[in-house]
């Protein structure tokens, strides 16, 4: 059977944690956890060129889960030098699936918003150039990201990871385009803007993601997220959309094999 797909999650060193006792912080053993939950495919994602890196090198991890990667510079980290990324991208890996997380956010703006933007674009012809996906941070900034978006073009297979807009927001993203990613936050007792958007999105540009290790939905909410956790957010959507989970997990890792031109499954 088609396990579930974790499209967004981050397991380098650097972001596995060991601030709780659900979770000690050991790939392998997170990586057998996601498997028991009936997670079979993980995307791990960079946000700068050390997490990058990281992210290509655990690929070759051995576990029954399939690892992909992808690299990027964050846009909280759009201050930084964006050639190292850029070089990494460019040398090619046999695991890698696309350009990011980038994009914009202007919640805490922890890189000026000029420079996010030159980043951002930046990246938006990086995935043209490398035919890869592009996986984008959006917060507060929808406007700005949808002109940039439009000034750049659009990559053919392009996503909105851990969506917070307003149904309005899903609705121009997916006009232009881009598929919608949920995480955990739909399970929050105030996210019900989002839980009407990702009743909206259609079954087949909708993805679901831990954006481990942040972000554990209820009723883990406040401990440390892990991929296997991907199961609870997808059972939760489903019921949410009134949908059957087997079809729902079926069809967001058929989405997301499509977004990362991920091989075909053997087995």
């Amino acid at each position: 059977m088609i396990g579930w797909t974790d499209a967004h999650c981050h397991l380098q060193d650097n972001f596995l944690s060991t601030t709780d006792s659900s979770n000690d912080g050991d790939l392998d053993t997170t990586l057998t956890r996601a498997f028991e939950a009936g997670v079979d495919r993980v995307v791990v994602v960079g946000t700068d060129f050390t997490s990058s890196t990281d992210a290509l090198k655990i690929t070759s991890t051995s576990s029954p889960v399939e690892m992909y990667a992808t690299v990027g510079l964050h846009p909280h980290d759009a201050k930084e030098d964006l050639g190292p990324v850029v070089a990494l991208a460019r040398a090619g890996h046999a695991k890698l699936v696309g350009i990011g997380e980038c994009g914009l956010d202007y919640f805490y703006e922890h890189s000026p918003r000029t420079q996010q933007r030159q980043a951002f674009s930046a990246q938006i012809g990086l995935a043209h150039e490398l035919d890869l996906a592009l996986v984008i941070h959006a917060r507060d900034a929808f406007d700005d990201l949808l002109d940039i978006l439009n000034s750049e073009g659009v990559p053919p297979r392009t996503v909105i990871h851990c969506f917070t807009g307003e149904p309005a927001d899903a609705e121009n993203c997916l006009s232009v385009g881009c598929d919608i990613s949920i995480s955990g936050i739909v399970t929050f007792k105030n996210a019900e803007s989002l839980r009407e958007a990702a009743r909206f999105v259609p079954l087949d540009r909708l993805h679901v993601e831990t954006d481990s290790p942040f972000l554990a939905p209820v009723p883990y909410r406040g401990k440390t997220n892990e991929p296997s956790f991907v199961s609870v957010v997808g059972d939760y959507v489903a019921q949410l959309r009134n949908e059957d989970v087997e079809v729902l997990k079926s069809a967001t890792a058929a989405n997301s094999a499509r977004l990362f031109k991920l091989p075909d499954r053997i087995f």
